[in-house]
């Protein structure tokens, strides 16, 4: 096995070197990994992934090794030059296309009126359920104008239907984004409380009210149910609470329209760079970043959602500052 250019020679120990997933890597953790492949060449990446986060603690806040995450960040150290990873033990295949036929209109027509639909139920979306995982897939990837790709790492699908078991909407969540300076100064976030809390942010990466679903008010609506459901079911497969949510929305294809109606908070524009791109080598669409309080009284104060005054506030108080600051900045 080639060995990697040796780019840490002469680097201290505890000097961060590299970071991938949301995670740090110092000069020391590298050298590990590095031990770790030259101690047992035929080991399984997984394998290697689950023991490079026992040695360097790396694990999620329900205690569970962030083997997943290590996977990818391991790739993209390979793609680096940081290590050389011992070769696949089985052919990698592409992910199965999207089954367009699940993304047609259901037979019968939607509801006219949002009363008409009510109650809503919003039904969690899982990996084990491969026709509603399916299904989920398929709309994205017809109706979404970003399309489907598959996610790494904390995240949650939903659809939704009416009461009569029709599909009206799709919403999916992933981590937050790593660093947004909009974001973190706006809620007033130093970077190691950035690196603590970061968690407690979730980004809603997908919103598609299906094509032929016409019902106003209805995304005002999911958004309030989401408020309460979402950091239970969010609590309960990660076992962190939210208490924020962000979102983009491109510019000039969307207005953002329905956050603002939804109650999200305008707080700034990307600089059309994606999570990876240290360089500024792939330029993206600039987008709008928003953002919603989903806690109307936060269990622990100031450290979630950083206050400079470390005052005890509430969720409600926070959006009503917020709001004003957005004033202060338009």
């Amino acid at each position: 096995m080639a060995e990697p250019p040796d780019r840490l020679h002469d680097v201290p120990p505890d000097r961060v070197v590299c970071r991938y997933h949301g995670r740090e890597f110092t000069a020391c953790e590298i050298r590990l990994l590095r031990q770790l492949i030259a101690q047992r060449p035929a080991r399984h990446r997984a394998q290697l992934s689950r023991e490079f986060c026992r040695r360097i603690r790396w694990r999620r806040p329900d205690g569970g090794l962030k083997d997943m995450a290590a996977r990818v960040a391991m790739l993209a150290m390979q793609r680096d030059g940081w290590i050389v990873l011992p070769p696949p033990r089985r052919r990698l295949y592409p992910p199965r296309p999207a089954n367009r036929q699940l993304s047609q209109p259901p037979l019968g027509a939607p509801p006219a009126t949002l009363h008409d639909a009510q109650p809503l139920n919003l039904v969690l979306v899982t990996a084990r359920d491969r026709k509603a995982s399916d299904h989920w897939n398929a709309c994205i990837a017809a109706h979404h104008y970003l399309g489907y790709t598959p996610q790494t790492g904390a995240q949650m699908r939903y659809t939704v239907f009416d009461r009569n078991g029709y599909p009206l909407a799709l919403l999916g969540f992933a981590a937050a984004a790593w660093k947004l300076a909009p974001r973190d100064r706006f809620i007033g976030w130093p970077d190691p409380t950035r690196q603590r809390h970061l968690d407690r942010i979730v980004n809603n990466t997908r919103l598609l009210v299906l094509p032929w679903v016409r019902l106003p008010n209805l995304v005002s609506h999911l958004f309030k149910r989401l408020a309460r459901q979402l950091p239970e079911d969010w609590h309960n497969r990660y076992r962190v609470t939210p208490v924020l949510i962000e979102t983009f929305v491109e510019t000039p294809r969307f207005t953002g329209t329905v956050y603002k109606a939804s109650g999200w908070i305008h707080i700034g524009t990307t600089q059309g760079r994606g999570r990876q791109d240290t360089h500024r080598q792939y330029p993206l669409p600039k987008k709008h970043i928003w953002l919603k309080p989903i806690r109307k009284k936060l269990a622990t104060p100031p450290q979630l959602l950083i206050q400079p005054a470390h005052t005890h506030r509430t969720g409600e108080r926070l959006q009503q500052e917020t709001a004003r600051r957005c004033g202060e900045k338009e």
